[in-house]
């Protein structure tokens, strides 16, 4: 059965006016958050912002830290160091997977000592 395009979450489909009315703020406040790259949408051959459903779940995020506070900079810092929070946890990940492979095959030298149960996705304990 072939997909709708409204069910990709990246796909830019939804204008300022359906978004503010969705979630209830102000279209000021979405253009704010596109001036200060808190939330960037892409956007039309128009000129208008398109959010994607993915951007819409971040924009409510930012509203309900704002509701608790934060300033939209400090927002923006927080959305970026989740980001590269991520992006360090995969490549943990995949190092973890590399290594176990590694340790699979007899033909590789390794560190003395460096024996480990780590498993792709768990942590060090702290």
């Amino acid at each position: 059965m072939p997909s709708l395009p409204f069910d990709d979450e990246n796909l830019p489909l939804f204008t300022v006016g359906q978004v503010s009315s969705m979630l209830e703020i102000q279209q000021a406040f979405l253009r704010r958050l596109d001036a200060l790259g808190v939330v960037q949408p892409s956007r039309s051959s128009g000129g208008q912002r398109r959010y994607t459903r993915n951007e819409i779940t971040v924009v409510q995020y930012v509203v309900r830290l704002a509701d608790e506070g934060m300033t939209l900079p400090a927002i923006r810092r927080i959305l970026e160091l989740e980001m590269r929070l991520r992006e360090l946890e995969a490549e943990c990940d995949a190092l973890r997977a590399a290594l176990l492979e590694s340790r699979r095959r007899p033909d590789r030298e390794f560190l003395p000592g460096a024996e480990s149960t780590l498993q792709p996705g768990s942590r060090r304990p702290h």
